[in-house]
């Protein structure tokens, strides 16, 4: 079966010239929104990869209609294809039943992949730069140092752990935590 994709990002556009063209092109359903393609929540594409069956055929216009970003196309082409179904994209020609469709679809997956590889390095060398210049990730501490060591020296003499740790403004399980681990962040075995 052939299922038809439209989507036009704002109100003011109509679909009229994307379902003329699935329509040509012999698409039995269409699934069709207007949602902006930056959009994560986009229903009717929901819909029709939810409908589409072992054998049938995807079609849309054209890539930016379908898909955000490469990575975004590499998955949806990877829920397809276990799904069992071709995709083709008209106005691009690219179309998965084809033998260099498939050629070109493994090639935009493998600059995608290439692509979420060299993102992961840089993040990763930016990260270890700033962990070099002394920036500090996570949560802020729950209490200063001085404070830390002050909740450490009263803990062992508190008869009520928990109004202690109201004291200092945190819960009973930070404060814990806190007492439970030496200056170097250790557990201590006290």
């Amino acid at each position: 079966m052939l299922i038809g994709y439209a989507r036009v990002s704002t109100a003011g556009q109509s679909l009229d010239a994307q379902h003329a063209r699935l329509k040509e092109y012999g698409c039995e359903k269409i699934y069709s929104e207007k949602v902006s393609g930056a959009s994560k929540k986009r229903p009717e594409l929901e819909k029709a990869i939810d409908f589409v069956r072992d054998g049938d055929i995807l079609i849309c216009t054209r890539l930016d209609r379908l898909a955000r970003s490469m990575s975004n196309l590499v998955t949806l082409t990877e829920s397809l294809s276990k799904k069992g179904v071709q995709l083709v994209v008209i106005e691009q020609n690219l179309d998965t039943t084809t033998t260099q469709g498939r050629l070109l679809f493994h090639l935009i997956g493998a600059i995608a992949e290439f692509e979420r590889s060299l993102t992961l390095e840089r993040t990763s060398e930016g990260r270890e730069a700033a962990k070099n210049r002394g920036v500090q990730f996570g949560r802020k501490p729950a209490l200063s140092e001085e404070k830390t060591e002050q909740l450490r020296a009263d803990w062992p003499s508190a008869p009520d752990k928990s109004a202690l740790a109201k004291q200092y403004g945190i819960s009973r399980a930070t404060a814990y935590r806190l007492c439970s681990t030496n200056t170097k962040g250790e557990i201590s075995n006290e």
